[in-house]
C-alpha cells in the first residue's frame, strides 16, 4: 500500500536526499520548514541532516512522536521505526545544539519529547539495527555525563550553561546501565539536559538500587511504573515504597511475580495489603493494574476496592483468583471500563463460568483486549464463548493460546471470530490433536514442542483461508509457543539470560554444600 505524499513532502525529499547540500543549505531554510525535512530525513534515513536539523533545531519544543505521526504532507506512521541511525543522529545532535556556539538561530528550545517512539517486532528501516528503549536510555544518560565532562574543562560561552532543556524519556534501568543512568540523574540540575522520566522500567536490579533510582528520577513525573524480571520486590517492600513515596500522576502499575503470596499471609500480612489497598486508593489516576503470578486467592477486594478511579486494564494471570474474587470483578465499576482484560491461567469454564461471562458482558461495550491463556477451555466449551464474545464489538485482539482445542473447535471458532468488526490480532494455540495422544494440559516447557508440525502448518493454513474467505486479511493470526513478542525482553535477552544462568548455579552451590555438610 503506497502512502500518498503532498507536493511539499515531495520538496522535502528531494532537498533531503543529497546530504552535502542540505546541511549546507539548512541556513536559508525556514525555521516551520524544520519538522517538514525532519520526517522526511528520518524516512530517507539521512542521519547527517537529522543531526544538523536538530543541532539548529530553532522551535521551542522537539516532540518526536509528533514529528514522526502522521500528518497532512505525509499520512504514514514513522513512530514505530526505532533506526539506530536516526535515533542516535538525533541524539547527538541534541548534544551540539547545546555545545553549537556559532548556531545562526536564537536557541528556544525547551523541551524534547522522545516518548512517542514504538518499539515493534517487524522493522521497515533500511539499516536493520534498531535502538530500543535500553539502548536508548543508555545513550541519553552517556550523552548527558559527556556533556557536563565537557562544560567543565572547555573554555565555554557562558550562554550555554544558561540553556534548560527538559528531555522526556520512557527510562529502561537494568544491573548493566544502572550506573550511566544513576549519574546522569544524580547531576542533573547541573546539565543543560535534564531528563525528566515519564514511564519507569526496571529489570534485573538489586532492590537497593531500585530503590535509590526511584528516587533519583523525581516520582511526581511518573506515569508509568513497571517492575518485571529479577527485581525481588515482595509486599512488605511494595508497602514501603508506597509510604516513602507519592505518584501523583502515576496511570499504570506492573509489579513482579510473587509480589503477593497470601498462602503464607498472617494478620501483619493482611493489615499490609490494606495498606497497599489504600495506597493506591489516593493514586487516582491510576487505570491500568498488572499483578500477574502472584497468589491472590480471596484477595483481589482488599487490593482493589479502594481505588476510586475505574480501571482500564487489568492482569491478574495466574493469581489463583476463586469464586469470591472473580463475583467482585464481575460486580465491580471496573468491569463495565476494562478495556484489556488478562485473566490466563484460570479454569473460568469449569470454576466459574457463570460469574466470568457476567463480567464479560458488563465489560463487552469497550473490551479491546482480551487474553485467555491456559485457562482449560475444551471443544464443549467453544459454543458458550462464542455466545460471551459475540457483544464484544470492539474487541481488537484475542490471545487464547494453551487451551485444549481441536482443529475443528478452532476452526468453528474462527468462522465466528470473522464477525468481529474490529478484531486484528487473534494467538492461538497447537491443536489438541496435532499432539501425541495422552498430553495433558497445561502442557510442560518439555512437550510444547513435540508437535505434528506439517499437520500444524496445514491447520494453519485452513485457518487462515477461513479468514480470507470472509474478506478478513487484516487479522494477523499466530502461534507464539512462547508468549508473545515483548520489545523489553528481546532487547535485554542475553542479560536476562545471564542472570538465570548465574541463579541457578547459585543455588546449585548451595545444594551442594548443604549435601556435604549433611554427608
Amino acid at each position: 500500500r503506497t502512502t500518498m505524499k503532498s507536493l511539499r513532502f515531495i520538496s522535502a525529499e528531494a532537498f533531503v536526499s543529497n546530504a552535502q547540500f542540505a546541511r549546507r543549505s539548512l541556513g536559508a531554510v525556514a525555521h516551520d520548514l524544520f519538522p517538514l525535512l525532519f520526517k522526511a530525513s528520518y524516512l530517507l534515513e539521512q542521519g547527517e541532516v537529522i543531526h544538523d536539523l536538530v543541532e539548529n533545531w530553532p522551535l521551542f519544543d522537539l516532540n518526536i512522536g509528533k514529528l514522526l505521526g502522521a500528518n497532512l504532507d505525509y499520512q504514514e506512521d514513522l513512530r514505530h521505526r526505532t533506526c539506530s541511525v536516526c535515533l542516535e543522529s538525533c541524539l547527538t545532535g541534541l548534544r551540539d545544539y547545546v555545545l553549537n556556539q556559532s548556531s545562526p538561530y536564537m536557541k528556544k528550545l525547551r523541551v524534547v519529547d522522545l516518548t512517542g517512539i514504538k518499539d515493534v517486532e517487524v522493522q521497515f528501516c533500511k539499516c536493520k539495527k534498531t535502538m530500543g528503549r535500553w539502548a536508548r536510555t543508555q545513550m541519553i544518560s552517556k550523552l548527558c555525563s559527556e556533556l557536563l565532562v565537557y562544560l567543565q574543562q572547555a573554555q565555554c560561552n557562558p550562554v550555554t550553561f544558561e540553556i534548560s532543556i527538559n528531555v522526556l524519556i520512557d527510562l529502561f534501568v537494568t544491573e548493566r546501565n544502572y550506573e550511566p543512568v544513576m549519574l546522569a540523574l544524580l547531576k542533573k540540575c547541573s546539565c543543560p539536559l535534564k531528563i525528566c522520566c515519564t514511564a519507569f522500567r526496571s529489570d534485573n536490579l538489586t532492590l537497593q538500587k531500585f530503590f535509590y533510582i526511584i528516587k533519583l528520577i523525581d516520582p511526581f513525573l511518573l506515569r508509568k511504573l513497571e517492575i518485571v524480571h529479577n527485581v525481588h520486590l515482595e509486599m512488605e517492600h511494595l508497602e514501603m515504597l508506597f509510604n516513602s513515596t507519592h505518584f501523583p500522576l502515576l496511570m499504570s502499575l506492573t509489579l513482579p511475580a510473587r509480589t503477593f503470596n497470601v498462602r503464607r499471609f498472617t494478620a501483619t500480612d493482611e493489615q499490609m495489603l490494606t495498606n497497599i489497598g489504600e495506597k493506591m486508593g489516593e493514586m487516582t489516576q491510576l487505570t491500568e493494574l498488572s499483578v500477574s503470578f502472584s497468589i491472590l486467592t480471596g484477595r483481589i477486594q482488599k487490593l482493589l476496592s479502594p481505588l476510586k478511579t475505574p480501571l482500564k486494564m487489568l492482569d491478574v494471570s495466574n493469581c489463583s483468583l476463586n469464586h469470591a474474587d472473580m463475583a467482585f470483578l464481575a460486580n465491580s465499576f471496573h468491569a463495565y471500563h476494562l478495556e484489556a482484560l488478562d485473566l490466563s491461567g484460570h479454569d473460568i469454564t469449569e470454576l466459574y463460568p457463570s460469574t466470568f461471562f457476567k463480567l464479560l458482558s458488563h465489560c463487552s461495550s469497550v473490551l479491546r483486549s482480551l487474553t485467555l491463556e491456559d485457562c482449560n477451555i475444551q471443544d464443549t466449551h467453544v459454543n458458550m464463548m462464542i455466545l460471551g464474545l459475540s457483544p464484544c464489538q470492539k474487541l481488537q485482539e484475542f490471545k487464547f493460546i494453551g487451551n485444549p482445542l481441536s482443529s475443528q473447535a478452532l476452526k468453528h471458532l474462527f468462522t465466528f471470530l470473522c464477525e468481529l468488526p474490529m478484531l486484528k490480532n487473534v494467538e492461538f494455540p497447537v491443536p489438541r490433536d496435532c499432539y501425541p495422544t495422552g498430553i495433558t494440559y497445561p502442557i510442560d516447557d518439555a512437550s510444547l514442542c513435540r508437535f505434528d508440525n506439517q499437520k500444524y502448518e496445514r491447520v494453519a493454513e485452513e485457518l487462515n483461508f477461513i479468514l480470507l474467505q470472509a474478506n478478513r486479511e487484516d487479522v494477523k493470526a499466530s502461534t507464539p509457543l512462547f508468549g508473545s513478542y515483548d520489545a523489553a525482553v528481546q532487547e535485554t535477552n542475553n542479560e536476562l539470560g545471564a542472570y538465570l544462568i548465574k541463579s541457578f548455579k547459585e543455588t546449585l552451590e548451595k545444594f551442594t554444600t548443604s549435601f556435604n555438610n549433611m554427608s
